[in-house]
Parts: C-alpha cells; structure tokens; sequence
C-alpha cells in the first residue's frame, strides 16, 4: 500500500495485513520519506527476496523474530557490500569522483538498509518475540512517547548504539575524563585534535569563546587548562543538552556559560575556536552535520566574523583537516583567501597526523586522501592588530 503524508511534518504509513487497511505513524531521524509501498514481513522470507524487495522501493514491516530481523539486515547488508566482479580495467577516478562515488553508495545503502521497519506502541515497547527493551534509548532520542509508530530497524539500531555511547562515554586522553554524547550529537573520537587544543600556547586565560560546542569536549578541555570565563555556543538544542550534562558530571558548569545561539556569542574575547565541519558537502543525515558542511558555509562564517570578536591582541584558533584539499573539494588557496578576506592573519600552525583507523586501511575507497591527512590548529590574529 502507499504511504501518505498527513497534515505539517507527521508522515504515516499505510498497509494492508489480514485483510484490513492499517497505518501508523512514520518516524525517521535521518528525514528518509516514508516509503511508498510496504509488504507485511516474518521469519519465513529469505535475504534474496528481501534484497530484492528493497532495491524495487518496496518496504518490509517485520512481524517475526526480533533477532531474526537483525540477522536479516546483516544478510541484507553482506549483499550491498559484495564487490562487484572485475570487468576490464576500472577507470581512473579523480579524487572528487571518488568522494561523491563514495557518498552515493553510501546513501544508497542506507535507502535500502532502511526498508526493514519495525512496529512500535506508544511507550516505545516493540511488540516482536525477542526484542530487548529499548525504552530509555528511545526516550534519549526521541522524548516522550505519544503514539504508536514504525521506524526502521536500521534506526533503531543506532539509537541503541547511541545509548550505549552515551551511558558507557567516550575516553578523552587530553581531558583525563570522559565524555558522554548524546543522540545526534557527534561523539568526540578523533583526539588529534584535541591534542591540539591542548599544548598549543595560550594567549590568556582569562575568557575564551567555544563556538560549535556539540559535547562541550573543547569547553571543557579548555576549563582545563586554566582558562577561567568560557561562553559556549551551539544552534542545536540537543547539543546545549549534551553539554550541559557533561559540563556537569565534570563540575566545570560554573566555568562555563552555554548559549544556544549560530556562531558567536555578543561581545569580544582574547580566545576564539572553533572545530568546524571539515568537508564541503552535503550531509546524507542529521548527525553528519558534524562532519559535512555545504560550501563551507560555518568555515567561512567563522573567518568573517573572528575578526570583530577578537580582543587586541587576541586569537583565533581554527581547527581544521586538509582532508577536502585532498579530495580536490576546497583548495589551500581558497582557504587562505578567506583568512585574508576575514582581516586576518597566519600567527603558526601547528599540524599532527591522524590516528584513526580509517587512515591506515587500504580497502577505504578514500584511502589515497586520508593516508595524507594533516589536522591543523590554526592560530589567527587581526590582521590590523585591532
């Protein structure tokens, strides 16, 4: 049956099952439409039907074997994944190519990964043999519960995840702590950063402004250091959320101001960073927000306006991976343009090499540009003085 929009942003889905028309509520936090048509799903179906059924747009609603559905996806996914045979040579990719290439299959794998979907009542029970009780990691993404609702097991399954990062936390080496991230909010894995944040030289102590916070991990490593005053800001209000529990665990909250407000906070400060997104592109979900920025868009708003939020004398700390040079998506010229075009001005730049995984597996489609990945910390000052 078809799924149909109702009235503002709330999407139900409708299907026929026992010989009755039925529907509820379609949720999605990625944003993924409501699929189009929708087959009642069990135990009895096999891998290659459900492929299939999924690359004809067609959506699975399980009724079976909570851990059978999980088994399922995995087959699903082992199907998506199968390398395709060699036919001839393969043509020479440029590194953009590569890139969207790369983001395209990505997209489509989680289009199909999501026509899996599960019922759901209203206090986030699943109503399915086996299925573990996944109320509180429900209630952490999505609030309290009103209706009855479908969503995909892929979801769920990361709302799961999410859970447990946020319940088990995040080791931060320079912090000596840990941090907890929320649903949605992008969990601080990379330290290099970090490391960064850490040893470079202050310029003062006394106040500092945190823009982008998300966990509230640079405001906290910057308390650390010594810094007395920290105006931290984020346009999200589960990131404010998130870091106001950190902050909190850590007893740094009276160190620290939050403010959910885009960019900067009013007034001027000795210290400004800022760990915007590192690719210009678009983001396929919500959470990669963290990761993906269209055009460059908070880079450039930050190079525009640090100038008139710094103090004299003061600094700006950029803290940002050449990996979008390497994929042929923004070059060093365009970056520095926009330092220059910002009134500012090149203090040091201190470069460390990526520790992650990804960065020393040849199998990544990206492999060539993250092999040569340099993250910088980049300390600007007004070019004027002023």
């Amino acid at each position: 049956m078809n799924a149909k929009v109702g009235t503002g942003e709330t999407a139900y889905i409708h299907w026929e099952e026992a010989g009755e028309n039925r529907s509820a509520r379609w949720r999605s936090e990625a944003k993924a439409p409501p699929p189009q048509r929708v087959v009642i799903a069990d135990d009895t179906i096999t891998a290659d039907t459900a492929y299939r059924l999924a690359n004809a747009g067609t959506a699975m609603l399980w009724r079976g074997d909570f851990q059978n559905a999980r088994q399922l996806l995995q087959a699903m996914a082992r199907r998506i994944d199968r390398k395709p045979k060699k036919k001839g040579v393969a043509p020479t990719l440029t590194p953009a190519d590569a890139f969207h290439r790369h983001r395209m299959a990505q997209a489509q794998r989680a289009r199909l990964l999501g026509m899996l979907l599960l019922p759901f009542d209203a206090d986030y029970t699943v109503p399915l043999r086996r299925a573990p009780d996944v109320r509180q990691a429900c209630l952490e993404a999505y609030g309290p519960g009103s209706e009855a609702f479908v969503v995909s097991l892929r979801e769920l399954l990361g709302l799961i995840g999410a859970h447990e990062w946020r319940k088990n936390g995040v080791a931060i080496a320079a912090l000596g702590e840990r941090i907890h991230p929320h649903y949605g909010i992008f969990s601080p894995v990379r330290g290099e950063y970090l490391q960064l944040i850490a040893e470079a030289p202050l310029p003062s102590t006394q106040l500092a402004f945190d823009i982008g916070t998300g966990t509230g991990v640079i405001a906290a490593l910057l308390a650390k250091r010594g810094i007395q005053r920290i105006i931290a800001t984020d346009q999200d209000p589960r990131a404010i959320a998130c870091a106001q529990e950190n902050l909190a665990r850590l007893g740094l909250q009276s160190k620290i101001e939050l403010m959910q407000q885009d960019m900067f906070p009013p007034g001027r400060a000795p210290l400004v960073v800022c760990n915007p997104p590192w690719i210009p592109a678009r983001a396929n979900a919500p959470i990669e927000h963290a990761i993906y920025d269209p055009e460059s868009r908070m880079l450039r708003a930050f190079l525009r306006g640090l100038a008139e939020h710094l103090e004299p004398g003061g600094e700006g700390w950029l803290i940002l991976s050449d990996l979008a040079e390497h994929l042929s998506l923004r070059t060093r010229a365009e970056l520095l343009q926009w330092i220059a075009d910002g009134g500012l001005k090149l203090i040091e730049r201190h470069d460390i090499r990526p520790h992650h995984p990804k960065a020393g597996d040849p199998d990544d489609p990206l492999h060539a540009a993250r092999s040569a990945e340099v993250t910088s910390l980049w300390r600007l000052g007004s070019a004027s003085g002023h």
